[in-house]
């Protein structure tokens, strides 16, 4: 997946409530493309879902894994991937998305829908915080420790 890719995708998806997690999202928080990146992770609003997939299939994007509710992944032409995270939103902004675990859903406080930057252009991420959040309770691999460690440079937020 490249830069060029993600701000294709996130053009079609404009004013769907998706925001950039993952590899990209931490990329996007620091302002350039630190490593090489297999898949896109998103953040959606669940009750966005219908159109945004309706979107992806235009550009040739269908569904190759469910564990809905709490994730699935989208292939598309080039073998490019993304992995889609429905989110709930309560009225404050914050929001859940569910776990494997029923009753443990993830939290996303609304301080966490920030923005970065992919080539120059700012782009909807997770923040630094979430970001650590999801990065925990797990034996890092070696992209996770590179990013780690790009989050750390990082000032809080």
């Amino acid at each position: 997946m490249t830069a060029e890719d993600v701000l294709e995708i996130l053009r079609v998806l404009a004013g769907d409530g998706v925001w950039v997690g993952g590899g990209w999202g931490v990329d996007a928080l620091v302002g350039r493309q630190t490593r090489p990146h297999a898949d896109l992770d998103l953040v959606h609003r669940e009750e966005h879902e219908p159109r945004i997939l309706a979107k992806l299939a235009e550009l040739g994007f269908v569904e190759t894994l469910s564990w809905r509710p709490v994730r699935f992944v989208l292939t598309g032409p080039g073998g490019r991937e993304i992995d889609l995270h429905p989110l709930r939103f309560a009225e404050d902004g914050s929001a859940e998305q569910s776990s494997l675990t029923p009753g443990e859903p993830f939290r996303y406080p609304a301080s966490c829908f920030v923005t970065g930057t992919v080539l120059g252009t700012s782009v909807p991420c997770l923040s630094r915080d979430q970001q650590l959040r999801f990065h925990q309770g797990y034996e890092p691999r070696e992209r996770d420790l590179h990013d780690l460690a790009l989050l750390g440079d990082l000032t809080s937020g």
